[in-house]
Parts: C-alpha cells; sequence; structure tokens
C-alpha cells in the first residue's frame, strides 16, 4: 500500500511538470512566433542561464521559469502598449 502511495505521489509530481513544461514550450512558440525581437533577448534572460555545471531542474525551478517568462512578456507588452 505504501509502495502504491509513492508511486501515485510520483505520477502526479510528473504530470504537473510536464503541465509546466508544455506551458512554458507554448508561451516560448507564442513568443518566438508573435516577438521574434523579444525572443532573440531570451537567452540573455537570467532564469536561462544555469548557475552551476548541472542545475537541478524540478517542478519549483520550471514553475519560476515559467513566471519569468509570464513577466518578461507582460513587461514587453506593457512598455511597447505605453510606446504606441
Amino acid at each position: 500500500m505504501f509502495a502504491k502511495s509513492i508511486n501515485e505521489y510520483q505520477k502526479n509530481k510528473m504530470q504537473g511538470l510536464h503541465k509546466i513544461l508544455n506551458e512554458i514550450t507554448l508561451l516560448t512558440t507564442d513568443i518566438e512566433t508573435n516577438y521574434p525581437e523579444l525572443y532573440r533577448s531570451l537567452d540573455e534572460n537570467p532564469m536561462t542561464l544555469p548557475i552551476s555545471q548541472h542545475p537541478y531542474m524540478d517542478k519549483i525551478v520550471m514553475q519560476e521559469y515559467l513566471e519569468s517568462l509570464k513577466q518578461l512578456l507582460e513587461h514587453y507588452l506593457d512598455e511597447h502598449k505605453s510606446n504606441s
């Protein structure tokens, strides 16, 4: 029974990570397609540059990265809306 609970927990954890990765993919594809000038700057985003040689990527780190992409796009849109 305990092993089943652990397996279920790991399955849910992976599904959550998979959902976040899908959102990241959709958002970066949207940025690449609709905002190519912003897409080029993603390489300069500190969240995309690992600090250690072997960075640990888990659900929390990926969620933080997703949020940073959303904020970057929101800031870009706000900046360009006010310049229009």
